[in-house]
Formats: structure tokens, C-alpha cells, sequence
């Protein structure tokens, strides 16, 4: 049985950092965000959305027409020009059966560059052929399209908690990257063998939207990692971790500011600078 760690508060605050008077929008971090398509342009929208309200100095969304107009008229101070990032999140709300051969090369440069990359949905099975540092982001079904893909044995997830840590080990070993398997139970594994558990969230956050929510919290977090630390020194398992544990808390309030009863993913979305200030304050 492989042993992991619970990701806490206190942790979550060693991986945020609160602007001084020094700062200005490049030092907090730039996001590269290139998601959601003419079919799934609300993608583009929630992780955009999530990673401004999880502080960021920038986002850079650079997806089709339709979801940029769609991002810049819900986030206007969105950029849409390309430009320096200190990170990428790309796939959420985009499908690998029907990408262009122009948007696969694109993908394919970001993921060969020396930036990270947080891949979600459509991007994921491009991410075994790239050099970038990662963060993957499948859930369980993904999971397993990911290890064929790497040449893994095939993983019940319906199998136990252990056999669930031990094939997202065996996972971010052979991929050479972090692998964040999304779940009521969140695992963080990174190739050198660190495993972290999250379970921070509520049921209700079983629904559409939500995962390109945890995209944008994860985008917005590496990218602040990488303009603090630089991309050799950032934690890409604490800035995972913690965006997991971010939206499972922010799923929790949004819950509790309904009376308990169900949420929306922009419900999420829009909860979480009251989390992320909680987490400042130092009372989480």
C-alpha cells in the first residue's frame, strides 16, 4: 500500500502568496489559457473566470473566436494577443477527435516548451509525447485512456482507495509529470514517488463545468509558482494539491451559501476569493 499524505489549510497556504506593494501584473504571474471550442465555449469562460478569482496578474485566452468573445464579454481584462506566460492550461472543453492539424501543432509547441503546462480533457493525449514540466488532469475514465496510452495495465477504478493511489503513481512515473485523478478523493502523485490526498469538497460538485473550474484554480497557481520561483523551483505537486483542496473548499461554501443545496460551476468560480482570503487570513 502506498503511503500519502493529507493536504491541508496550512499547506495550501505555503503554495498562496499575497501581493505587497512591489508587485505589479507580471510578477503575480501570467496564465497561457488556450481551451474550449465552438462546440464547448463555456469551458473557456469558467477556467478563465477561475483562475482571475484565484489571483492572477494575467490571463492570456488565446482558443477560437467564439469563446473569446464569450470570455472577454463575461472578463473583460482578459488579453487576447499571444505573449510571455509563466504557464499554460490547455484542453478543458475541447475534443482530440475533432482538433484541427493547426491546433494540434500549437498544442504541440506549448507542450515542448520549457513553461509548464496543466493538461485537461482534449489535450490528454498529447501529453505522453511532451517535454514540458506537467500537470495532468484526467478523472477516472481519462485515467485510463492515459495509461493505454503510456502502455500501463489496464486499472479498475472501481478497485480500492490503494490500488487507485498506486496506478496514479505508476502513472505520473511513466508520464515523467504530475498526475492530479480528479474524485471525491483527489490524488496528487508526482514521478519521484510524493503522493498527496485531497478531500476537501462535496457531492454537489459533481457537475458540468467544475473540472474546467479546477483547471483555472491550477493554471492560475503554476503560474504564480513559476513567476515567484522560476520554472525549475516551482512545486507543481503543492500548486496541484492546493488546487484541489481551493476548489473543493470553495465548492463547500458555494454549497453553504445556497442553503446547502445544489451549485453551479460558476457558483464555484465565484467563490473562491472568499477561500483563497480565508487561507491568507490564516484561518483555514
Amino acid at each position: 500500500m502506498i503511503s500519502a499524505g493529507a493536504w491541508s489549510g496550512q499547506d495550501v497556504a505555503g503554495t498562496l502568496r499575497m501581493p505587497t506593494d512591489a508587485d505589479h501584473k507580471y510578477s503575480r504571474g501570467v496564465v497561457g489559457v488556450r481551451t474550449g471550442s465552438d462546440l464547448f465555449p463555456g469551458a473557456a469562460v469558467l477556467g478563465v473566470e477561475a483562475a482571475w478569482r484565484t489571483g492572477i496578474g494575467m490571463v492570456r485566452y488565446l482558443g477560437p473566436a467564439g469563446a473569446a468573445a464569450a470570455v472577454l464579454q463575461r472578463r473583460p481584462e482578459t488579453v487576447t494577443v499571444a505573449g510571455a506566460v509563466q504557464a499554460w492550461l490547455i484542453g478543458s472543453g475541447t475534443d482530440a477527435a475533432s482538433r484541427t492539424d493547426e491546433e494540434t501543432a500549437a498544442l504541440r509547441e506549448v507542450l515542448s516548451g520549457e513553461q509548464p503546462v496543466v493538461v485537461d480533457a482534449g489535450a490528454l493525449d498529447l501529453a505522453p509525447a511532451a517535454s514540458a514540466p506537467l500537470v495532468v488532469t484526467p478523472h477516472d475514465r481519462e485515467h485510463a485512456r492515459l495509461r493505454a496510452a503510456l502502455g500501463l495495465d489496464v486499472f479498475d477504478a472501481a478497485d480500492d482507495r490503494a490500488d487507485r493511489a498506486a496506478a496514479a503513481a505508476e502513472t505520473a512515473a511513466a508520464l515523467g509529470g504530475v498526475v492530479l485523478l480528479k474524485g471525491a478523493e483527489t490524488l496528487v502523485a508526482a514521478p519521484d514517488g510524493r503522493l498527496v490526498r485531497v478531500r476537501a469538497g462535496t457531492p454537489w460538485l459533481a457537475t458540468a463545468g467544475t473540472g474546467d473550474v479546477l483547471g483555472g484554480v491550477l493554471g492560475a497557481l503554476v503560474a504564480g509558482a513559476v513567476a515567484a520561483d522560476g520554472p525549475a523551483g516551482a512545486d507543481l505537486v503543492g500548486a496541484a494539491a492546493s488546487a484541489a483542496w481551493l476548489h473543493g473548499q470553495a465548492g463547500v461554501r458555494a454549497a453553504r451559501d445556497v442553503g446547502g443545496g445544489p451549485i453551479t460551476a460558476l457558483d464555484v468560480a465565484e467563490a473562491l476569493p472568499r477561500v483563497v482570503a480565508h487561507v491568507l487570513s490564516g484561518r483555514a
